[in-house]
């Protein structure tokens, strides 16, 4: 499974990104899809994930400003991102599991390269 994501880059506090994953390859292994992201010295973290069902689950500290969303029938991902902070600067990773729904917390399967998020005026 190949992962290719697109769409960061340098916005404003307060503005809004949104970042697209394409999958290819053997796609039926896919099942649960997610985001993630590391900043500069810190653990990668988990920011949202979803499963074919389309049952969503958030970090925390993005709850009500990111919204992630799928598209079965084309193998996207997508993550809306809106009201940015400054904390939100990462690179973000794309990535998917053919774990069952329950297990997909212990650790993804396959992996994009990083889009850099930037927010800062």
């Amino acid at each position: 499974v190949q992962l290719q994501a697109s769409g960061g880059g340098l916005v404003q506090p307060g503005g809004s990104l949104r970042l697209s994953c394409a999958a290819s390859g053997s796609i039926f292994r896919v099942n649960v899809m997610g985001w993630y992201r590391q900043a500069p010295g810190k653990q990668r973290e988990l920011v949202a994930a979803i499963t074919p069902g389309i049952i969503t689950n958030y970090a925390d500290s993005v709850k009500g400003r990111f919204t992630i969303s799928r598209d079965n029938a084309k193998n996207t991902v997508h993550l809306q991102m809106s009201s940015l902070k400054p904390e939100d600067t990462a690179v973000y990773y794309c990535a998917a599991t053919y774990k069952v729904e329950s297990d997909y917390t212990k650790g993804m399967d396959y992996w994009g390269k990083g889009t850099q998020v930037t927010v800062s005026s």
